[in-house]
């Protein structure tokens, strides 16, 4: 995918009046519209959106107002499940460290072959993403995204350096804005739980072996994973489709997350 061209670095004065506008907007309706300006003094992007963590792996709705045509596979479809065969869930699951995360340097060796690419990135043609992690309230974290659409190339090095750059303090207006999300907004009680890879016929590694393939890792990268070899990972792999009575990704896909 080709990068895009170098832009121009926005002026200093543009960049904290962009800031200044985006700090006293915090609180209000009108927090993202401010945030995203600013961020479009940085670079270009076509979609700004984010989605909620708690500390039990439960994915919620941070910030999809502007979704409307695809809601229904961006937000919808993520939520019932499919968000636990995401990158940036996983990293964040992993360390919820305020930073900035790049979608193509965490996906698995696979993941653009992936059903899950197929359904969430390709159908709504996000080409390249990335996300600021937020640390909010009650141990729950955020991810506020950043995606190029469409025939948009993806984010170029130097842009990533900005973005980067800007990342301790766009995470700490939007921390703020959104820190008592969780609190407020959500029944935690009576929310449902987590999204599992669960089947009755499958060992507990063969569920462990599922869900990597799922999220796009090679059977190489799986022997890596779970230091095995590639040959005991593919016997694996042909026992999990045998017992299943599946013979590709699509059908395991649909059997575990459609």
């Amino acid at each position: 995918m080709k990068s895009a061209d170098k832009g121009p670095h926005p002026s200093f004065d543009a960049w904290n009046a962009g800031l200044g506008a985006a700090a006293s907007a915090i609180g209000s309706r009108g927090f993202p519209d401010a945030l995203a300006a600013a961020l479009r003094l940085l670079t270009a992007f076509q979609m700004m959106n984010g989605f909620l963590y708690s500390p039990a792996g439960r994915a919620f709705d941070l910030y999809n107002e502007k979704i409307v045509a695809e809601r229904s596979i961006i937000v919808d479809r993520y939520l019932a499940g499919a968000y636990v065969l995401d990158p940036f869930y996983d990293a964040v699951r992993g360390d919820s460290t305020e930073r900035m995360i790049v979608m193509r340097e965490l996906a698995p060796d696979d993941f653009l072959h992936t059903e899950y690419y197929r359904r969430h990135y390709a159908t709504t043609e996000i080409g390249d993403e990335i996300g600021f992690v937020l640390k909010l309230e009650n141990g729950f974290a955020g991810v506020l995204s950043l995606s190029r659409t469409g025939a948009a190339p993806v984010f170029a090095e130097d842009e990533l350096e900005r973005l980067r750059s800007a990342a301790p303090i766009v995470c700490a207006l939007a921390a703020r804005h959104w820190f008592h999300a969780p609190g407020l907004s959500l029944d935690i009680k009576n929310a449902a739980p987590a999204a599992r890879i669960e089947h009755p016929l499958l060992t507990r590694r063969e569920l462990e072996i599922v869900t990597l393939i799922l999220k796009g890792h090679s059977n190489l990268s799986l022997a890596a994973v779970l230091s095995l070899s590639p040959n005991t990972v593919k016997v694996h792999r042909r026992q999990i489709y045998s017992k299943l009575s599946i013979s590709s990704q699509a059908e395991l896909f649909r059997l575990f997350l459609a």
